[in-house]
């Protein structure tokens, strides 16, 4: 055998378990009109004007984005006639925002019995995000939209990977003191953040938001200074959507409000009371939007 052959299978033989696990996990491409909005928006002078042909060249898309726009969480008093006036009374970062989590509905598989509405509680989430974000004054809306819908979509991609990840799933969300992600590596030696944090960086979404997926139950981050208040702000207010969501869904309890609730309370400096009432209102704002 030559001595690039050797060198070549020892090579092989070294790989990562992991890493070769995680190649054998199909991450969908970037959609082109995500990257073409992109370049948009990393030009010096974003031009709304090519970002509404950007948007206005999918059909669906477009209907999509006008009643986002125009939903209770997003568009306010206003509504929305046309994608120019959408781009107008959200701004573009927003729109962008909402077309990246439009695209990743097309582009991730989410069709089986399990996942029936895996989109409906991502985009719930997402909602609540740009609420919370709005209401407490923390961070960038778009931002924190993006990262509410994103956060979980590694659980759809293990699941095309796994027969038995549904199981998985199921049991993991039972786990009333470990981390969710606890099971997921000691069956998969992988977790759907660190998938979901994959598919972020493959699609250009921003660091802060890929870092937040990575973090998102590991509510110890919250008192981690080192952490930035970027990535902390999203971990907490996810706390805060998720027990709304859980309420919404009639869920008697969150979980995962139980082990993180009281961090992301301290975090962002919101009392018992404080809480509550926000997420009545979050709850009540889900309602008007059925």
């Amino acid at each position: 055998m030559s001595t690039a052959a050797a060198q070549a299978r020892s090579s092989a033989a070294a790989e990562d378990p992991v890493d070769a696990l995680i190649k054998s996990i199909r991450i969908p491409p970037r959609p082109s009109l995500l990257a073409d909005l992109q370049r948009e928006l990393a030009s010096p002078d974003p031009s709304p004007a090519v970002i509404g042909r950007i948007v206005a060249s999918d059909v669906g898309m477009s209907g999509a984005l006008l009643k986002l726009a125009n939903s209770s969480i997003f568009g306010g008093r206003r509504k929305a006639k046309s994608i120019e006036q959408a781009i107008l009374f959200l701004g573009i970062n927003q729109v962008a925002a909402l077309m990246t989590g439009l695209l990743a509905r097309q582009a991730i598989p989410a069709n089986c019995a399990a996942l029936a509405s895996f989109w409906e509680v991502s985009s719930r989430r997402a909602e609540a995000m740009v609420f919370l974000s709005r209401r407490l004054r923390i961070g960038e809306t778009d931002v924190a939209h993006t990262f509410g819908l994103f956060c979980d979509t590694g659980v759809p991609l293990l699941m095309d990977r796994f027969a038995d990840y549904e199981s998985t799933y199921a049991s993991a969300s039972l786990e009333a003191e470990r981390p969710f992600t606890a099971l997921e590596n000691e069956r998969h030696n992988t977790s759907h953040t660190a998938i979901g944090t994959l598919l972020a960086r493959n699609w250009g979404l921003s660091e802060d938001v890929a870092w937040s997926i990575l973090h998102h139950h590991d509510y110890a981050v919250l008192d981690d200074a080192d952490t930035t208040s970027t990535v902390r702000s999203l971990v907490a207010l996810s706390l805060l959507a998720e027990s709304a969501i859980r309420k919404y869904q009639g869920d008697a309890e969150s979980l995962e409000w139980n082990k993180g609730g009281a961090r992301a309370m301290a975090y962002l400096g919101l009392s018992d009371e404080e809480t509550a009432e926000l997420l009545d209102e979050l709850h009540e704002a889900f309602h008007v939007d059925q």
